[in-house]
């Protein structure tokens, strides 16, 4: 994926989302039945699917005897497309530091002492399944 093409319009977003939650081969007409009212034209959905897989986020194949339907899969999981992002941020508004990251969201979340003693419990259990 070229740098610029890392993220999502909205609109991707929402037909990857859609594509996540499937959670296997999916065509056009799987992710306009899942969209919320009001739907976009089948020939909206096939261009979004066409620009997703221009920026790398799905492939596509054809099933032999299902004519011309194009089935979707995502390249790109949901968590790997939110680290993505997340590094993004950091990167671009935090000058590449968590810890800025942090102290943002702690003051902008107006987080008590015991939301941030909640979180330092997370951080350690999530350290402690990964070792």
């Amino acid at each position: 994926m070229k740098r610029n093409e890392k993220t999502l319009t909205k609109v991707e977003f929402m037909v990857m989302s859609i594509l996540w939650d499937i959670n296997h081969a999916a065509c056009g007409r799987d992710i306009l039945e899942r969209w919320e009212e009001p739907k976009p034209t089948y020939t909206t959905i096939a261009t979004y699917l066409k620009i997703l897989y221009e920026k790398g986020f799905v492939d596509f194949f054809k099933k032999e005897g299902e004519g011309k339907t194009q089935w979707y899969v995502a390249k790109v999981t949901r968590q790997e497309y939110t680290r993505m992002t997340m590094e993004s941020v950091k990167r671009n508004f935090f000058g590449g530091s968590l810890k800025s990251m942090f102290s943002y969201f702690i003051k902008e979340e107006k987080l008590t002492p015991d939301d941030i003693e909640e979180l330092m419990r997370m951080t350690h259990d999530t350290r402690d399944i990964t070792e």
